[in-house]
């Protein structure tokens, strides 16, 4: 009796926390449906009284934003190959191999965690300037290509393989590339998986970096874009959301087609 209570207790938590974190989702794509007066009248409605598509019409026509929905796909798509690639590899140095400062190196690797990237963006743009990466999608690409978060998910992972394995493919004459790809990275996937969701969305929806690095507007990423409806388009929030909405379409793909992958990759996990 007390469980079937407690069960109940918890079910109803659930919906309410389901319904707070859909209530803004659902919001934002009913107000892209609006006309400019309907979406700031007060007292305001949850529902559009008729599906306008103006807002849509002016993200699509009265800005590159298609150009900047590729260079977001790119940037995010190359980032997060790179990203999971550094990754594992690092992941896989660190869990199987034996060499001075490992312990040390790896610590300060997790110590970077720690450090929010607002302290290291005067650094990492005098890098960026020096290498001439500014206003360029390499200046976006380069400075994400290792993630220290999945260096330290996939040594965890790694370390579970029996070393048996690795030991047997070099025992037949196998390069460490060779193991790496046909022995670890087959029995990481999963995690690799939820990794690439990550890194896809942090990337996708990274703005500060590129708010600092790209001045080009055809150089600017769908984040960016918000800013510049937000400013172009003064009080006209159905347009700001109509872009919203569309900036979350690749995201829910991504995550809809890895969906089985990132919770199997969630629930191990959990189990480490």
């Amino acid at each position: 009796m007390k469980e079937e209570k407690s069960n109940g207790w918890l079910t109803i938590m659930l919906c309410i926390g389901a319904v707070i974190v859909i209530f803004p989702f659902l919001w934002t794509v009913l107000s892209a449906f609006k006309t400019p007066y309907e979406i700031i009248k007060i007292p305001p409605s949850f529902f559009p009284a008729r599906l306008y598509w103006g807002g849509f019409q002016k993200v699509l026509f009265e800005a590159p934003f298609l150009l900047w929905m590729v260079n977001s796909l790119l940037v995010a798509v190359t980032t997060t190959v790179i990203t999971m690639f550094t990754s594992a590899l690092a992941g896989y140095i660190y869990a199987k191999f034996d060499f001075p400062g490992k312990r040390l190196s790896f610590l300060a690797i997790l110590a970077t965690l720690m450090v929010p990237f607002e302290v290291i963006l005067i650094s990492t743009y005098m890098v960026a300037d020096k290498l001439g990466l500014l206003n360029s999608l390499a200046g976006l690409i380069v400075p994400a290509m290792v993630s220290a978060f999945g260096i330290f998910l996939c040594k965890q992972f790694i370390e579970a393989i029996p070393s048996d394995l690795v030991e047997s493919g070099r025992v037949d004459g196998a390069s460490e590339l060779r193991i790496f790809f046909q022995i670890i990275v087959p029995e990481i996937r999963p995690v690799l998986s939820a990794l690439a969701i990550f890194t896809f969305m942090g990337s996708w929806n990274n703005y500060l970096w590129p708010l600092v690095a790209i001045n080009d507007m055809e150089k600017m990423t769908v984040p960016l874009a918000l800013y510049y409806f937000n400013t172009a388009h003064v009080a006209q929030y159905n347009v700001v959301m109509a872009a919203a909405t569309l900036i979350m379409i690749p995201v829910i793909i991504v995550y809809l087609i890895f969906q089985r992958q990132f919770i199997e990759g969630l629930a191990m996990t959990g189990i480490k």
